[in-house]
């Protein structure tokens, strides 16, 4: 039996793994920790569980890797800045490994996987991501990780930039900028999370889209996580591809 700790517990992310941790038979809901709360109560947990907000989180996983926890981090706003600092705090911190998933959702990760090989083979690439408007971050976490996956295949196959003739845009017109890869994101009420990589070359236009429908399409990766987190070869890990021999 995992013992597992929450942190963000009484959020809408939070609230849906502590019933899916509830629900599970070799897990153990052991601490629901959410604003306000003291952290010493995720001590009985072997495994925490951080969806919380890009303003916090990294405070949170400071905590949970100077006590040796495991930890799986759903929370946005991981640039490569961030992960360094991780690996500062693991390198003179007790044992305990940090599974960072820019997505939790089986189908999601096979997008960003099939996006990734398909990117050196079309002349344009770009990016729309879009979230229900209560999102703190832009770009999301997904899109941000898609477009340096897509960007690196694309540099490792000698594929040209994206071509753009654009000399004149309202800020923000084209989106953000990955790495070479444009991004774009959408806030609107009714959307829960959702991406689409369009692919263009000469004639086709190839696109790759993902739809989370609820917050349950979730759950496999994050409860997969939490059985994995502890034998993960490397104390930090980005992305839960190798979980699933991607």
């Amino acid at each position: 039996m995992i013992k597992v700790g929450v942190l963000g517990a009484r959020g809408r992310m939070g609230a849906e793994v502590c019933r899916a941790v509830d629900a599970a038979g070799d897990l153990e809901l052991v601490a629901a920790v959410d604003q306000g709360d003291t952290l010493d109560a995720l001590t009985a947990a072997e495994a925490v569980v951080d969806f919380t907000h890009p303003g916090v989180v990294m405070d949170n996983l400071r905590w949970c890797v100077e006590h040796g926890l495991h930890a799986v981090v759903g929370t946005s706003g991981f640039d490569p800045s961030r992960l360094e600092t991780v690996r500062g705090w693991q390198a003179v911190a007790p044992a305990g490994n940090v599974l960072i998933a820019p997505n939790f959702g089986i189908g999601a990760v096979l997008m960003m996987s099939f996006a990734q090989k398909a990117a050196p083979f079309f002349e344009s690439v770009e990016i729309v991501e879009l979230h229900h408007p209560n999102k703190a971050d832009a770009p999301s976490g997904t899109a941000f990780r898609t477009a340096e996956l897509v960007a690196a295949a694309r540099a490792e196959a000698g594929t040209a930039p994206s071509p753009d003739a654009t000399t004149s845009e309202l800020d923000g017109a084209r989106g953000t900028d990955v790495e070479g890869v444009r991004v774009h994101s959408v806030r609107l009420a009714g959307l829960i999370a959702h991406q689409e990589v369009l692919l263009g070359g000469h004639g086709e236009i190839f696109t790759l889209r993902h739809d989370s429908m609820n917050r349950e399409s979730f759950m496999p990766g994050v409860l997969l996580s939490l059985r994995k987190v502890a034998v993960l070869p490397n104390r930090l890990t980005v992305g839960i591809e190798s979980l699933l021999g991607l």
